[in-house]
C-alpha cells in the first residue's frame, strides 16, 4: 500500500520519531520549572508546541536527507528510502507540525508567539548545515536549547539569563551527543563530502571534543541550580547525570564500538528524566 496515500499511526511514529519526543520533553518541563511552574494549561500548550516542532523538525530532516539517507547503509532503511513514505507526505507533516507550533506558543504569551517563527527556521534549516560545516553538531544543540528557554518564556514572558543558561546545558550535551552519534558515520561523510568534527578531527579528537561538551554542560547545571537556589534534589540529580555522562564517554571509548554505542545511546534516555524529576522535586520543595 503506498504510504504516501495512506500513513498509520506506526509509520507515523517512525517517521517522527516518537520516542525521541518523549524523550526530549523533560527539556522544555525544565524551563517550565525553573520558572515557577506555571498553570496546567501552560503545561499542556508547551506538551503540544514541544512534539509539534519535533514532528517539524524530524519530518523536515527526512525529505531533505533522503537522498543522503538512501546511499548510506545506516539509514537506507528509513521510510522515505524504503519507498513507505512518500517525500511530499514528509514535507506535509512537517509544514502541519510548523502550524501547530505557531498556534500553541500563540496561546503561551505574544513573546513566544514571535519566536515561534525563527524556531521553524531553526528546524528547517539544520538539516542543510552538514553540508558545508561541522557546526552541524552544535547548530542541533542550539535548535534542541529552544525546548528549555521556550519552556521558561512560557511561564515567564520575558529574558533572563536563566533561560539561557538552561539551554546552554542542553546545547552542550547534545552537541557531545552527536559527535559520537557522527562516529558511526564518519567514513561514509567523507566518501560524500558531509562535513562533520569527526571526518576534520578524527576519532580521538571528536571525543576529546565530545568529553568536552560534557563538563561544560555540567558546569551549566551547576550554575542553573545556583541561581535558582536549587534543594538538595536537583543537585543530586546533576550528580547522577554527571555519572551518566563519564559512563558514556567510557563507552564510546570502548574498542566493541557496535556495541557500545547502543549503550551510549541507551544510557542517554535517562538524563532527561533524572534532571526533570530532581529539579520537580527541588522546586516542590522550594
Amino acid at each position: 500500500m503506498d504510504g504516501g496515500k495512506n500513513m498509520g499511526y506506526r509509520k507515523l511514529s517512525q517517521l517522527i520519531m516518537l520516542e525521541q519526543t518523549l524523550f526530549a520533553l523533560p527539556f522544555a518541563y525544565l524551563g517550565v520549572l525553573f520558572a515557577g511552574g506555571g498553570t496546567a494549561t501552560t503545561w499542556i500548550w508547551v506538551t503540544v508546541a514541544l512534539v509539534a516542532a519535533r514532528a517539524a523538525g524530524m519530518s523536515f530532516n527526512r525529505a531533505i536527507d533522503a537522498d543522503i539517507d538512501s546511499k548510506n547503509p545506516r539509514t537506507r532503511e528509513r521510510l522515505i528510502p524504503r519507498g513507505e513514505v512518500r517525500r511530499q507526505t514528509a514535507w506535509l507533516v512537517g509544514i502541519i507540525g510548523a502550524l501547530v507550533l505557531v498556534g500553541a506558543s500563540y496561546m503561551l504569551n505574544e513573546l513566544c508567539f514571535y519566536l515561534s517563527f525563527p524556531a521553524i527556521i531553526m528546524l528547517y534549516t539544520y538539516s542543510y548545515f552538514k553540508r558545508f560545516s561541522a557546526s552541524s553538531h552544535f547548530y542541533l544543540g542550539f535548535v534542541e536549547a529552544a525546548a528549555p528557554i521556550g519552556g521558561y518564556l512560557a511561564v515567564s514572558g520575558e529574558f533572563t539569563l536563566t533561560p539561557l543558561v538552561l539551554g546552554f546545558v542542553i546545547m552542550t550535551w547534545i552537541a557531545g551527543l552527536d559527535i559520537v552519534y557522527a562516529l558511526q558515520d564518519m567514513d561514509f561523510d567523507a566518501r560524500e563530502k558531509l562535513h562533520s568534527i569527526p571526518v576534520v578531527v578524527g576519532r580521538e579528537g571528536a571525543l576529546a571534543i565530545s568529553a568536552g561538551c560534557y563538563v561544560l554542560a555540567v558546569g551549566a547545571l551547576v550554575l542553573a541550580g545556583l541561581r535558582a537556589d536549587m534543594a538538595a534534589p536537583y543537585w543530586l540529580a546533576v550528580a547522577g547525570t554527571a555519572m551518566i555522562f563519564v559512563y558514556q564517554q567510557k563507552l564510546a571509548r570502548s574498542d566493541r564500538q557496535s556495541v557500545a554505542i547502543g549503550k551510549f545511546f541507551r544510557a542517554n534516555m535517562y538524563v532527561s528524566p533524572t534532571l526533570l524529576c530532581g529539579t520537580a522535586i527541588a522546586v516542590a520543595l522550594w
